[in-house]
């Protein structure tokens, strides 16, 4: 069961989330999840969007480009320890987050990617537009410290790949109950 919800009213409760670690929903040809540290919720070109960004070697970012769509999962409370973990630092390649990660699919009511049960708060999004980023225009000390040249692209964390901005469409947001 879902409830609709006005998306400003939860605006401080998703910018409060996303540092900590919110989900990132996307399906191809098979279902995938990532935590996301970074993102923008917010209004382009007149419509309520939410702004994600990926690196170059993701699984995510493959099923982005083919699909252009996503669902934001945001929990209510605190990040769930074994969520965090699997969809963290694993990835889809590799295995079924869904099954490693115990979520419990929630089909969507716009889009074809689900939301988390667990993560009830859900935005499904579709693509407007996406952007590489150019390492160069960035500052050197955050250039720095999140694209170290010297990091494979494989690694999870900070690595040498730059992002693409995906600025998606809110076209669905609600509660899981």
């Amino acid at each position: 069961m879902k409830e609709n919800i006005k998306i400003t009213d939860y605006a401080n409760r998703i910018t409060e989330a996303l540092p900590k670690g919110i989900l990132l929903n996307s399906k191809h040809t098979k279902f995938n999840s990532m935590v996301i540290g970074w993102g923008g919720l917010g209004t382009v070109w007149g419509r309520p969007t939410f702004t994600v960004y990926v690196r170059e070697h993701r699984y995510t970012k493959a099923q982005l480009d083919e699909t252009g769509e996503f669902t934001i999962s945001v929990p209510m409370d605190k990040p769930i320890p074994l969520i965090a973990k699997v969809c963290g630092t694993q990835s889809g390649r590799d295995v079924d987050k869904e099954t490693e990660a115990n979520l419990t699919l929630e089909a969507p009511e716009i889009i074809r990617v689900p939301g988390i049960k667990e993560y009830p708060l859900t935005l499904e999004c579709k693509i407007l537009y996406s952007q590489r980023q150019e390492l160069e225009k960035i500052p050197a000390e955050i250039r720095a410290q999140m694209y170290p040249q010297d990091v494979d692209g494989t690694y999870f964390m900070a690595n040498q790949d730059p992002h693409t901005a995906y600025i998606g469409e809110i076209v669905a947001a609600y509660m899981i109950k």
